[in-house]
């Protein structure tokens, strides 16, 4: 098995309701996500992917379509913050993304994590897996899950 990792990168707001510090407020970052998927090489000749585990074009591809679009540019709010989320009904065709759980680092790589398992999982190339998934909130700080 080899494991190949594809990195993209998204902004979102968020805040973190009962945080102590200035976490609390409304604020954005520039996220940044790592991508390993763990798998076979494939040997199809004259196939496109011949020799790779999967081609990084199409993982880019599927992580846009299914996670970073959806993501970028959106307030990510949590369900239970009543606060925010009456207010970001106020602002018309506002791009949110309602979590069933607070919107740390940890909990983002987390619900990351169970999107793209559902993408890559058996889906794609020879015995192709989602080993990891690790999300920067900031060049310092990330939080990463892995199989």
């Amino acid at each position: 098995m080899i494991t190949i990792t594809r990195k993209l990168e998204f902004d979102a707001g968020h805040r973190i309701p009962d945080h102590r510090s200035q976490c609390r407020n409304l604020h954005g970052h520039r996220y940044v996500l790592e991508i390993t998927l763990c798998g076979e090489i494939m040997q199809h000749e004259g196939a496109s992917d011949n020799g790779m585990v999967m081609d990084f074009a199409d993982v880019k591809t599927l992580a846009r379509e299914h996670l970073i679009d959806v993501w970028d540019h959106a307030f990510l709010v949590y369900e239970n913050d009543a606060a925010v989320r009456g207010f970001l009904d106020t602002l018309p065709d506002h791009k949110t993304v309602v979590l069933d759980r607070v919107p740390t680092v940890e909990n983002l790589a987390a619900v990351a994590f169970d999107i793209l398992a559902a993408v890559f999982d058996a889906h794609y190339g020879v015995n192709l897996r989602l080993a990891r998934v690790r999300l920067y909130e900031t060049p310092n700080c990330w939080a990463e899950v892995c199989r």
